[in-house]
């Protein structure tokens, strides 16, 4: 049921949301599991917490409570958080090849000589709109083995040659996301190459939970920095959702990490790629697929078939969808590059900025009261969000802050 829709976003009201149907996947996204994870992803030397912002002005002129924003372009160096999932999941490939428990072992441990000359050469594979390409390229090659990379037609030019710079193999296909996921599959198997996806299908979730499990660290860090502020919770969290593992891990370790007070999750989706919104606006058990180009300025964000085990984890525990359009973005990426006086600077993407600029459109527009008073976002609101990458794409972002491309309003 679509409940609510104005010429920037439409929302849609997930009915199917059932606390009882997470619980077969708790066990996953545990406090203790998510530590384990943490403690592997800390043994890099470059690790580093990444920085919380709060934007208290903006909260103030918004209506808010408060507004934090986690700033991911900071991530080991690489401007997006993508590589938590890479870095994990190729640790545990690594660590079951060995017949060993990844909780024993460290990154040094895992290149070592003799692991290079017991499990040999590897080459990994995967598709990516850029962030999850180059954090697979990255750890890939940090742990001594190789890369391969499917990019869909209309890849940013900068994104293609920061993979490359990882030591990576790029290929560009004539295709969406979606098409350059099969592709890949279908050259892993020809090859005898490692697909290292962060969507699942038939015979191959082992991989993709794992990336999943790699992204929840981030939550955990952010409740860690949160419990140094007055042990301030959450009251919503907004996730920005491509094929969903990104926003399915945080949402699950935060609604276990507050099992008893979890914050109201509302996902945030370009409109040319929102299967996750036609999912919900269907109220189907089954998610829907969203065909075509996938066209928008958020990169990331252009898939259009759900991760099923996302879909199952979200369609549990979230609100429901937002399905945003690219000026919303934009927007979002403005507020964060030129904030109000004594806020942070915060240097956003297109896909990261996807959030603030919902919110920000949410808490002005007057349209949008039906919609604030269904989500209880008001003054008491403590509002969470991700930047989830950085300026990836610094000729376009350019043209975003400095040229006002995409702006809110139609000009003339």
């Amino acid at each position: 049921m679509d409940q609510f829709a104005s010429a920037n976003i439409q929302f849609a009201r997930n009915q199917l949301k059932n606390m009882e149907d997470f619980k077969q996947y708790a066990s996953d996204f545990s406090k203790e599991a998510v530590l384990a994870i943490q403690r592997f992803q800390q043994t890099h030397p470059n690790f580093k917490e990444t920085p919380l912002r709060r934007l208290k002005h903006l909260a103030d002129h918004l209506g808010v409570g408060d507004i934090f924003v986690k700033d991911e372009s900071y991530r080991f160096g690489l401007n997006a958080f993508k590589v938590l999932g890479g870095i994990y999941a190729i640790g545990q490939y690594l660590a079951k090849k060995l017949h060993k428990d990844i909780a024993t072992l460290s990154f040094a441990d895992l290149k070592a000589s003799d692991v290079k000359q017991t499990i040999g050469h590897i080459t990994f594979i995967t598709a990516t709109d850029g962030n999850h390409g180059r954090g697979v390229a990255w750890a890939a090659r940090e742990l001594g083995q190789k890369a391969v990379v499917y990019m869909p037609k209309g890849a940013s030019s900068e994104r293609i040659e920061a993979i490359e710079r990882e030591g990576a193999t790029v290929k560009v296909i004539d295709g969406n996301y979606d098409t350059a996921v099969r592709l890949a599959a279908e050259t892993a198997e020809e090859n005898g190459w490692i697909v290292l996806q962060d969507t699942s299908w038939e015979n191959y979730e082992e991989i993709p939970n794992w990336v999943m499990q790699g992204y929840s660290s981030l939550g955990l860090e952010i409740v860690e920095q949160l419990a140094k502020i007055d042990a301030v919770k959450p009251t919503h969290l907004f996730l920005q959702v491509g094929v969903g593992s990104y926003a399915a891990g945080i949402a699950a370790f935060m609604t276990n990490y507050y099992i008893d007070h979890p914050p109201k999750i509302v996902l945030v989706e370009p409109d040319g790629a929102n299967c996750f919104y036609q999912s919900f606006f269907q109220a189907n058990e089954t998610y829907e697929i969203v065909d075509g180009d996938l066209q928008t300025i958020m990169a990331g964000l252009s898939c259009g078939k759900p991760n099923p085990k996302a879909w199952d984890i979200l369609k549990s525990i979230t609100i429901g969808g937002i399905s945003a359009n690219d000026r919303l973005a934009a927007l979002g990426m403005r507020l964060l590059g030129h904030p109000l006086p004594d806020d942070p600077r915060i240097i956003s993407g297109e896909s990261g900025a996807a959030t603030l600029g919902a919110v920000y459109h949410l808490l002005t527009d007057q349209q949008q009261a039906p919609l604030r008073e269904y989500l209880s976002l008001d003054e008491t609101s403590r509002v969470l969000l991700i930047n989830t990458e950085g300026d990836t794409d610094e000729a376009h972002y350019r043209q975003v802050v400095w040229e006002g491309a995409h702006p809110l309003h139609e000009q003339g």
